[in-house]
C-alpha cells in the first residue's frame, strides 16, 4: 500500500509540473488544424517551465536593481580589476614557489654552438630592427658602447624577456624563446659589441657598458 501511494503521489506531482494530457485523452485538446494528416495539440504551457521563467525574470530585476543602486557592492569593473589582481597574485606565488622555471642564467655562452644558435634567431627575428650586423635601423646599434636599457648579460636578458620602452621598445620574447634560447641570443648579441657594421646608426642612450 505505501510503494502504491508514494507511486501514486508521484504521478501526481510529474501531473501537476507537466499538466500533460493521458495519451487516451488527447481528443479533448485537439484543434482543428490539420496539416496533410498531421493534427495539432493545444497543450499549455508545462507549470515547471513558467516557473523557471518567472524566476528567471526575477532574478533579472533583483540584479538590474542592485546594480544600478548598489554600484559599491555589484561593479563589474571592480569584479574584474579583483580578478585580475587575484590573477597576479597567483602568478607571482607560482614564480616564487617554482624559481627554477623562471630564473635566467645569466652566465654569458661563449662557445661556437650557442653563438651560431643566437645567431640563426638573431637573423631570423631581430634583423629587421637591428640588421644583420648590429648596426642599427629602426632600433639601436648593438655594437657601439651606449646602451638604452643596460648592456651585459643580465641587463639584456632582461630587455629580451619583459620587453624594451613602453609604446616604443620592441616586444616581450619570452613567449617565442625559452630560458636557453634566450641566453644564446643575448650572448650573440654581447658578441656583436666592438665590431664595425657597414652603416652604424649613431649612438643612443646614456648607459655606458663594453665587453672590452
Amino acid at each position: 500500500m505505501s510503494d502504491k501511494k508514494q507511486t501514486s503521489g508521484w504521478k501526481k506531482f510529474v501531473q501537476s509540473m507537466t499538466k500533460a494530457h493521458e495519451l487516451d485523452k488527447e481528443e479533448e485538446i485537439l484543434t482543428d488544424h490539420d496539416y496533410d494528416g498531421i493534427k495539432e495539440l493545444d497543450n499549455v504551457l508545462p507549470p515547471w517551465w513558467k516557473y523557471g521563467f518567472y524566476i528567471t525574470i526575477a532574478i533579472g530585476i533583483f540584479y538590474y536593481v542592485q546594480v544600478f543602486t548598489n554600484p559599491e557592492k555589484y561593479s563589474q569593473e571592480k569584479e574584474y580589476k579583483a580578478a585580475v589582481e587575484k590573477g597576479k597574485q597567483e602568478v607571482e606565488a607560482y614564480k616564487a614557489a617554482n624559481p627554477e622555471l623562471f630564473q635566467l642564467d645569466v652566465t654569458l655562452l661563449t662557445d661556437e654552438e650557442s653563438l651560431a644558435a643566437g645567431q640563426k634567431n638573431f637573423a631570423t627575428y631581430c634583423v629587421a630592427c637591428h640588421m644583420a650586423d648590429g648596426g642599427g635601423g629602426i632600433g639601436p646599434n648593438l655594437t657601439d658602447d651606449k646602451w638604452i636599457l643596460g648592456g651585459g648579460m643580465e641587463n639584456i636578458l632582461k630587455t629580451l624577456n619583459e620587453g624594451g620602452r613602453a609604446g616604443k621598445g620592441m616586444i616581450s620574447w619570452k613567449n617565442t624563446f625559452n630560458n636557453d634560447e634566450l641566453q644564446q641570443l643575448a650572448s650573440y648579441v654581447i658578441s656583436l659589441n666592438g665590431t664595425t657594421p657597414a652603416n652604424p646608426k649613431a649612438a643612443e642612450g646614456d648607459i655606458i657598458w663594453s665587453k672590452q
